[in-house]
């Protein structure tokens, strides 16, 4: 088999595209043989000038400039690790405009601009692939955009943030404060100094995004998710989940409805051990699928890391070099506008923890506000302590509205000292 070379400019030049580098070296006479398409890194754009190569990269090979990269004569491919949303967009637009595919990881670039990217890739018939920018090196995006191209799916939600996931894992396994969790994950290299995108949520708001539009084919942006992140989870909320046998999870929640609507949503939310994503720890991150036809899909591992994230690089760059030799190329299809869903009309079930005054008719009076707002309850603990008792319900499945008006009139009622926990649960109906 003869083969063809497929020149590769790369974008970026940390933790994943050395990784990528690296993975290249072991594995591109394997790919030669197997497939006919020679692998090779001409340029790469980094931070700073490179004094010495880089495995088989020799120092020439790098430089500062990524636009240059991106109009080099000499690269076929454009593999983009930079993230963030600008520079990356005006690049990875240019790559295209010279119909050249382009390999992506960079989930806020697409949550923010991916329709149009798409759109662009289309135009040029040249493929946009990303298979890296959600759960690392977990093969999601392929199947929903192929395998599931068919099936009508309904709901997809799953633990899409690994930094989150540790720390939670860790304030159940060791009875760790928040803080305490997020200190040891910052030293152990999983949360970064400022940790803010991941533990508010917009890591895995951006990947719901990129999530939902793949899976119902319609244009939805990091803007359109609602997000709750986890600085306000206990280890008191830990504490109560697990002895009411539930795991507390970040969830990525997207939602298709029979109205054509969809609603997007990241919070933390009370997960039955029943359920597989229950049995997600550490930094581990999975993708639960339900779908008309198929039924329950999950998907499971390595979310983030340098390998597993190069992996999923270097699988979307042996398919775009493939459909770069013969002239064609993958696309996720026309999007239509979305239609979200607020956040209001979302329904699920509701964990609600209140301290109460331990006086006669209390309960009674509790209760009739929740039916007052046509919130049913579930089950009921209630915990005694001298003057006052604790009380834990667990609602059926009710409209956000209407759990806001609930905690509401129960915050005014003299009788209920504080609301100490709201959580959403999945698995309840």
């Amino acid at each position: 088999m003869s083969s063809h070379t497929v020149r590769i400019g790369l974008l970026g030049h940390g933790t994943v595209g050395r990784a990528l580098v690296a993975l290249l070296d072991r594995r591109g006479a394997a790919i030669e043989a197997r497939t006919g398409v020679r692998l090779e890194i001409t340029r790469v754009a980094a931070r700073s000038p490179r004094p010495a190569g880089d495995g088989s990269l020799g120092a020439d090979r790098f430089g500062t400039d990524p636009a240059a990269v991106v109009a080099a004569p000499d690269v076929d491919l454009v593999v983009e690790l930079m993230g963030g949303v600008e520079p990356a967009r005006t690049l990875v637009m240019a790559a295209l405009a010279a119909h050249k595919p382009v390999v992506t990881a960079n989930k806020a670039l697409l949550a923010s601009a991916g329709p149009e990217l798409y759109a662009a890739a289309d135009a040029a018939g040249v493929d946009l692939l990303f298979e890296a920018a959600v759960a690392g090196g977990i093969p999601i995006i392929r199947p929903l955009r192929e395998s599931l191209r068919g099936e009508q799916v309904r709901r997809v939600l799953g633990i899409v943030n690994g930094t989150t996931n540790y720390i939670l894992t860790r304030m159940t396994s060791s009875g760790a404060d928040y803080a305490d969790a997020l200190a040891e994950a910052q030293a152990l290299g999983y949360a970064e100094a400022d940790p803010t995108a991941d533990v508010d949520g917009h890591d895995a708001a951006a990947k719901a995004a990129v999530l939902a539009t793949i899976a119902f084919g319609c244009a939805v942006r990091a803007d359109d998710v609602a997000r709750e992140g986890i600085r306000g989870v206990t280890a008191a909320d830990i504490a109560a989940a697990d002895r009411r046998g539930f795991r507390i999870k970040l969830l990525a929640i997207a939602e298709s409805h029979h109205d054509g609507s969809v609603g997007v949503r990241v919070h933390p939310t009370l997960v039955p051990l029943g359920h597989p994503l229950a049995a997600v720890n550490d930094a581990f991150n999975a993708v639960f699928i339900e779908g008309d036809a198929v039924g329950e899909l999950m998907f499971y591992g390595r979310g983030a890391g340098g390998d597993p994230t190069a992996s999923a690089v270097l699988g979307d760059v042996v398919d775009a070099a493939l459909n770069l030799r013969v002239g064609t190329s993958a696309s996720i299809g026309a999007l239509r506008p979305a239609r979200i869903r607020p956040l209001d009309d979302a329904e699920c079930a509701f964990s609600v923890q209140l301290t109460v005054a331990d006086r006669p008719g209390v309960l009674a009076r509790v209760a009739a506000t929740f039916a007052d707002h046509g919130v049913s309850i579930r089950s009921l603990e209630q915990e005694d302590a001298e003057d006052r008792a604790h009380l834990v319900f667990i609602t059926h499945a009710v409209a956000e509205s209407a759990m806001r008006a609930t905690l509401a009139d129960l915050a005014d009622l003299a009788d209920v000292l504080s609301v100490d926990s709201v959580l959403r649960v999945i698995g309840v109906v």
